[in-house]
């Protein structure tokens, strides 16, 4: 008897863990959490800024404002180092695989969560990776926000949307 009432208990503990993780689908777009400029990426556990370079964060409109800005490659680090010093740690070029993990294909016209990152451009965004498939090596990937798809096609002088983030 004291068997079955554990076998049963268990069976019960059991049902309930699959039905909370069966009814919580965890996609790119529903692992983030945000406080005021700053968006923390479950999935990745990596820090985001919510606005493109060149726009602010408004807490009094929940949105960035201002015009976001196409860098070539060779300005970014400039843009890096005012990052750190005014909001403190080690931001950098989003990686491929944590620029693709923005895109929200079921997102409307630009392909990323907009209660999470407003004002988004749907243009391509630059990563800090370098195609190596490419003939010349100056090629680096991007991701496109209008698509939501990635391309390595981008020299590095032709200035693209930007997005730092930072490991947590």
């Amino acid at each position: 008897m004291l068997i079955n009432n554990k076998i049963k208990k268990f069976t019960l503990f059991i049902i309930i863990i699959i039905s909370f993780f069966s009814t919580k689908k965890v996609i790119a777009n529903d692992a983030f959490y945000a406080k005021g400029h700053i968006v923390h990426d479950l999935k990745l556990n990596i820090l985001w800024l919510r606005c493109s370079v060149g726009q602010v964060w408004s807490p009094d409109n929940n949105e960035c404002i201002g015009k976001p800005i196409k860098l070539k490659m060779k300005q970014i680090n400039d843009v890096i180092k005012q990052a750190n010093e005014q909001l403190e740690g080690n931001w950098r070029l989003p990686s491929r695989k944590e620029l693709e993990n923005l895109v929200c294909m079921k997102c409307g016209k630009t392909k990323i969560n907009n209660k999470f990152f407003p004002n988004t451009p749907y243009e391509p965004f630059w990563t800090g990776e370098k195609n190596d498939w490419s003939k010349n090596k100056g090629f680096y990937w991007s991701v496109n926000f209008f698509t939501g798809h990635t391309f390595g096609r981008f020299p590095g002088h032709i200035p693209n949307f930007v997005r730092l983030v930072k490991d947590r």
